[in-house]
């Protein structure tokens, strides 16, 4: 299958998290050409700062293979990773790291920092941004524009 397949299944997982009032963030840990975890951000509804997507997924992978380190397994994101999740992912031994739209305000992946280029890390993932970008934007486009017509967002 392919990285654009993948991507939207991600993108799939976001528009659940934007129907439940999340910033529309959605993963997938893909093994073997298998999705293995599936996740959507949702640190509002569960109350809980690290349930960004892509920890979600993580926890969702190591739960179903017996395993928290997941090597040889790939990340599919809507948005960017941020230091926290980058740092999950490091932690997890993900091997590939695909997202769609940059985050030019919190991305870790060299939007504002590059935490898996970091020389003094001992585990670095390949990251690859930009697939399905104008799809991700998009829905975060549309979230953001909706949020800032509510009454007590304006």
């Amino acid at each position: 299958m392919s990285d654009e397949t993948f991507m939207r299944e991600a993108l799939a997982l976001a528009e659940q998290a934007a129907v439940a009032g999340e910033v529309p963030v959605g993963a997938v840990v893909v093994r073997e050409g298998v999705i293995v975890g599936r996740g959507y951000n949702q640190p509002v509804t569960s109350a809980d700062p690290t349930a960004h997507a892509e920890i979600v997924a993580l926890r969702d992978a190591a739960r179903r293979v017996g395993n928290y380190r997941l090597g040889g397994c790939m990340l599919y994101v809507t948005l960017e990773p941020c230091a926290m999740c980058a740092g999950a992912i490091l932690h997890a031994r993900i091997t590939r790291v695909v997202y769609a739209a940059n985050d030019p305000k919190t991305g870790a992946c060299g939007s504002v920092v590059n935490l898996f280029a970091e020389p003094r890390l001992n585990h670095h993932a390949q990251t690859q941004g930009g697939v399905l970008a104008d799809a991700a934007g998009r829905l975060l486009q549309a979230f953001f524009s909706a949020r800032r017509r509510e009454p007590d967002h304006a």
